[in-house]
């Protein structure tokens, strides 16, 4: 094996920050995308949960915790909306008052994190990575 440096530039640091608050944004704004969300989000969250640069983890952590309860909350909810439609008025009226919840919640959050990533002082990151011959 033979060790060979990697450079990894600071804007990749950046949108690797970025992308799992920037799909969780859109996924609840257009609702019907939860579904698609849910499964490319393991990917996104995977793929930038060991990043070398540890705040890229952490703005991915938050946010996850965000759409992560959402998607819980909505298992709750439609599990269970026969028994609580007397509650809010029928199980559509339920859905909707967790969307619209959920959007109150993800979106402004995602925002504010989106616009401290670009305040960020992201830098070039050098890693030296072992090489398979």
């Amino acid at each position: 094996m033979k060790k060979v440096e990697k450079h990894i530039p600071a804007a990749q640091c950046r949108r690797s920050a970025q992308m799992f608050i920037i799909g969780s944004i859109l996924a609840v704004i257009v609702f019907p995308l939860v579904m698609v969300w849910i499964a490319a989000s393991i990917f996104v969250y995977a793929s930038a949960a060991h990043h070398p640069d540890h705040r890229v983890g952490e703005f991915q952590r938050w946010a996850g915790y965000r759409f992560y309860g959402l998607v819980g909350t909505l298992v709750v909810t439609l599990n269970f909306s026969g028994e609580m439609k007397h509650w809010v008025g029928g199980g559509l009226n339920l859905l909707l008052a967790v969307w619209a919840v959920s959007i109150l919640v993800v979106v402004p959050l995602g925002i504010r994190d989106l616009i401290r990533i670009s305040r960020e002082d992201w830098r070039d990151m050098m890693l030296e990575v072992e090489v398979h011959e």
